[in-house]
């Protein structure tokens, strides 16, 4: 496949199973490489958090091509360890375009004036801070690349590699990777880990709601910790997001 034609912007599933044929088998560098400087050249960006695993993606990335737009949603709630590792990665990975896009001033101002919305609210703090900033920042792009994996809870136990998003194409080239295939990893390239990793923090989002994990728990475990509560909506099917 040549790629996508300038101004294509809505995708289906059968052009992501097309693309997921076609890749069938390849392991993540090869499918980057693939998505990023083929399929969607110059339309691709990948989403990170900078959380606990993502220097592995992020590196990935910078080696198919460093100049690929990193989107990161500073949602105004984040821990200081968080930005201060973005800085770190950037620098060390020497990323060239990482976006830091935050809430709509507005919005915040009429739904969040306090910023204890989260308190009240979850699922909303997370459409204003979250869903509808990275919504924005997509638009101008056919494809976006995110870190998920299977292993990481039950709710991501059958995430493909290629997958239809609506009006893009979204591409999850650590699916069927083992926390020892992300270990192995960070070690092989000596990567540095998240600073708050090692105080028990296994998946690190906002600060209110963001918990340390124990032992035998789900990574994803102390996410909204003791609320039903397990993905922040910007990995929920399309229509459930109101796009």
């Amino acid at each position: 496949m040549s790629g996508v034609a300038l101004g294509q912007t809505r995708f289906d599933t059968a052009h992501a199973a097309t693309l997921a044929a076609q890749y069938a088998g390849a392991d993540a560098p090869t499918l980057l490489a693939g998505m990023i400087n083929r399929e969607f050249k110059g339309q691709i960006a990948l989403a990170s958090s900078f959380g606990t695993e993502a220097a592995v993606l992020l590196h990935l990335v910078a080696q198919a091509n460093p100049s690929t737009p990193v989107v990161f949603l500073d949602t105004g709630k984040l821990f200081g360890e968080t930005l201060r590792y973005r800085d770190q990665l950037i620098k060390r990975l020497g990323l060239k375009d990482v976006r830091s896009v935050e809430p709509d001033a507005a919005e915040l101002e009429k739904h969040d004036a306090e910023g204890v919305l989260w308190l009240k609210d979850a699922d909303a703090c997370c459409r204003i801070r979250k869903v509808e900033p990275l919504a924005r920042a997509l638009k101008p792009f056919a494809a976006w690349i995110n870190g998920r994996k299977r292993f990481q809870a039950n709710t991501r136990e059958i995430i493909p590699a290629v997958e239809n998003d609506g009006e893009r194409i979204k591409v999850n080239p650590l699916a069927e990777w083992t926390p020892a295939d992300i270990a192995a990893y960070f070690e092989r390239h000596d990567l540095p880990r998240h600073p708050l990793e090692a105080d028990g923090y296994k998946s690190i989002g906002c600060m209110p709601c963001t918990d340390r994990v124990a032992p035998g728990e789900d990574p994803r475990a102390g996410r909204w910790r003791g609320r039903d509560k397990t993905e922040c909506g910007i990995h929920m099917p399309v229509t459930a997001r109101g796009e």
